[in-house]
């Protein structure tokens, strides 16, 4: 897996030069999505879980946002997440929002831009109790499988533990 640089210190929330409300536009559809995802978070934890998913993504607000549908699991087991991704014309930021079937509430924003196919989005939040830096990093080299990742941070960008992949095929 290809590995980005990341600024250590502050977050690094400004629009790239190329930035535009056109950025998610190649995540229009239908996906089917192979999950790698940490068991546990920020405990040094190594066993990974792997599971099938689905998604699904509109375009809203005249193009201005998007959202997304996601589900894995089947009964008593279907987990359910929503995406809500709006892109600010005056700032040319993107705040990414996430709410599952676990709380039902939108999580922090993680705010940020892409460039050159690659969109990083960062924000400070609170993990169990604790303080952390969240990055997701959005790989849309190749459009018709991108690879989402999400990573945390408890030392400010000094260190970071990625928790979560997602390697997306496009529904034909």
């Amino acid at each position: 897996m290809q590995q980005f640089p990341v600024i250590k210190g502050e977050l690094p929330i400004a629009p790239s030069p190329t930035s535009s409300k056109n950025d998610f536009d190649f995540y229009a559809g239908k996906w089917n999505i192979r999950n790698r995802k940490l068991k546990t978070r920020l405990n040094h934890c190594t066993e990974w879980i792997e599971f099938e998913a689905g998604q699904e993504m509109f375009k809203v607000l005249n193009g201005l946002g998007n959202v997304d549908f996601f589900k894995t699991g089947t009964g008593d087991d279907l987990f359910e997440g929503m995406t809500l991704r709006l892109f600010n014309p005056q700032t040319r930021l993107w705040s990414i929002y996430w709410a599952d079937s676990n709380k039902a509430v939108l999580d922090t924003p993680v705010t940020g831009s892409f460039e050159n196919g690659i969109g990083r989005f960062y924000a400070e939040d609170i993990f169990d109790g604790k303080n952390i830096w969240v990055m997701f990093l959005w790989d849309a080299s190749n459009p018709d499988e991108p690879v989402w990742s999400q990573a945390f941070s408890e030392d400010k960008g000094k260190s970071w533990e990625w928790n979560w992949y997602m390697y997306m095929t496009r529904v034909k």
